[in-house]
């Protein structure tokens, strides 16, 4: 297989299509009402929750402004969430290339658009792990898939896509929009760079956990019978 080489990239890249799928919704009405503020021709596509934020957030005046990632992607949400954004369009909106003819035709065949920003924030698995009340479910129902899958596409893709992974980033980003019309590389390169450190982070933090679960314990909470245990009552 050979790899793509992409010799020039632009510095200012303006957002014109946000992919948003947030956990953690500190402050994303306003950060989202923001940036339609200063950019009018801006499209919000949005996970279930994320998408009804969103709509409340820019109210009547930005009807048509939000599109439900279901109605983008064509697919509904799998029950509980489980799949919502591992599909084709999100994963070539996020991952084409600029000034890539084929990355174009492809986007184009598939009726997709370019995202030029994910803000995509994580489950609390950071928060479960830490609490010693915390259940082997518990753990493993905040084991994200699709957030970090969006996040390090994305942030492979800085050379034009600005992969936004926490609420604290917010003011800093609105500040460099207002004032240059739009995301500097350098701001790109950094908030990529922090996209795998948090991606890092999660997979240690998931890895560490469930090897400090006990696996006769986890073979009792899921009512598994342990085969020794079979064994032993076979005997008898």
């Amino acid at each position: 297989m050979a790899f793509n080489s992409v010799e020039r990239a632009p510095d200012l890249v303006v957002p014109r299509n946000v992919l948003v799928s947030a956990y953690d919704k500190t402050g994303l009405a306003d950060f989202v009402a923001a940036l339609a503020a200063a950019l009018p021709e801006c499209r919000f596509y949005a996970t279930g929750g994320s998408s009804d934020a969103l709509r409340s957030a820019l109210g009547p005046a930005g009807r048509g402004r939000v599109v439900a990632v279901s109605e983008y992607t064509g697919q509904p949400e799998m029950q509980g969430g489980l799949v919502k954004t591992l599909d084709w369009k999100i994963y070539l909106g996020l991952l084409s290339e600029s000034g890539n003819g084929s990355h174009e035709a492809d986007l184009g065949r598939a009726g997709a658009v370019a995202f030029d920003m994910a803000v995509v924030n994580l489950y609390p698995f950071f928060e479960a792990a830490a609490d010693p009340a915390s259940s082997p479910e518990e753990l493993r129902q905040r084991i994200d898939i699709g957030g970090p899958a969006m996040l390090r596409a994305a942030a492979k893709n800085y050379l034009r896509v600005a992969a936004v992974s926490a609420p604290a980033q917010y003011e800093a980003l609105l500040g460099e929009i207002r004032a240059e019309g739009g995301i500097r590389f350098e701001t790109r390169h950094r908030l990529a760079a922090a996209a795998f450190a948090l991606s890092s982070r999660f997979d240690a933090a998931v890895s560490s956990r469930l090897t400090d679960l006990d696996p006769a314990e986890l073979a009792r909470v899921y009512g598994i019978a342990q085969a020794g245990a079979g064994r032993q009552e076979r005997k008898r």
